[in-house]
């Protein structure tokens, strides 16, 4: 993906709110969501689609299981770090960054559906595939999660839960059991350890659901949604802290639970998040 400025508040962004229509009568469950996406973030754009591979596409089991794949990705972002900041970053760091570029616009495949439809994808990293060059990926759920009043529930890939806490559950779950083989395959790359991993994925889960909603004026919608996701407790698990948002609508601000190192590039300047500024 391109780099995102995750720091960010949407409430500087300028939301946009085109009248364009939806998807076509009959359209994939979560569809919806990830065109509302690309509407409002050109940068990011979701394909209801197999996953691909060739002319800059990676897959995600690719990244899991080939470590040349890995090796590949990391390397792009050691070029760009470059670009950016002028000179090599460490390779832990290029790591580190790498995973936070895959992790911010691959959580929002699940969580646009489960904030905008109620729906959530069931998206091993087989059904995915990604390509930083042009800021594009592809997600096609082996099924769905959804309430039983959804006008898609009978469908054969629909799997109906009982109620709003049983589809944040189905949520969390879909979430970890994509990341979870990721995260293994970064961690000789990044050197740190699974909570600091998990960390940063709960960081890239809030922030980028968190950016997104600002764009789509659902902001209030996903502050209340995430802060019931997160609990930071046993049942959160694998998923490390709370939003820990604070301040008012269109003020709001949060502090991260993991450092995304930016200070190791630029260090006379501290995200808006850091939690080195606590």
């Amino acid at each position: 993906m391109t780099t995102y400025q995750v720091e960010q508040s949407p409430a500087t962004a300028s939301p946009v709110s085109p009248a364009c229509p939806g998807p076509a009568a009959g359209a994939p469950p979560c569809l919806g969501s990830w065109l509302r996406l690309g509407r409002v973030f050109p940068d990011l754009r979701i394909h209801h689609a197999a996953p691909r591979t060739g002319s800059g596409w990676t897959t995600a089991a690719a990244l899991a299981d080939d470590p040349a794949a890995l090796e590949a990705m990391i390397a792009f972002d050691e070029r760009l770090g470059l670009d950016l900041y002028g000179a090599p970053t460490r390779p832990d760091v290029t790591a580190g960054f790498s995973l936070h570029r895959y992790a911010w616009p691959v959580s929002l495949a699940f969580t646009l559906p489960w904030l905008l439809e109620r729906r959530v994808p069931v998206l091993p990293p087989s059904q995915v595939s990604v390509n930083r060059t042009t800021g594009e990926l592809t997600a096609r759920p082996a099924g769905f999660h959804c309430l039983p009043g959804d006008p898609a529930a009978a469908r054969p890939d629909a799997l109906v839960v009982p109620d709003r806490p049983a589809l944040d559950a189905a949520l969390r779950t879909a979430l970890a059991e994509h990341f979870a083989p990721l995260l293994d395959s970064f961690r000789p790359a990044v050197r740190r350890g699974p909570r600091t991993l998990w960390a940063l994925v709960t960081d890239d889960v809030v922030d980028g659901l968190w950016y997104a909603a600002g764009l789509l004026g659902e902001e209030p919608r996903a502050v209340a949604a995430l802060e019931a996701l997160l609990t930071g407790d046993a049942a959160a698990a694998p998923f490390v802290g709370t939003p820990g948002f604070r301040g008012t609508p269109g003020a709001r601000a949060r502090t991260r639970v993991s450092c995304c190192l930016y200070y190791t590039v630029r260090p006379a300047e501290l995200c808006v998040s850091c939690p080195r500024a606590r």
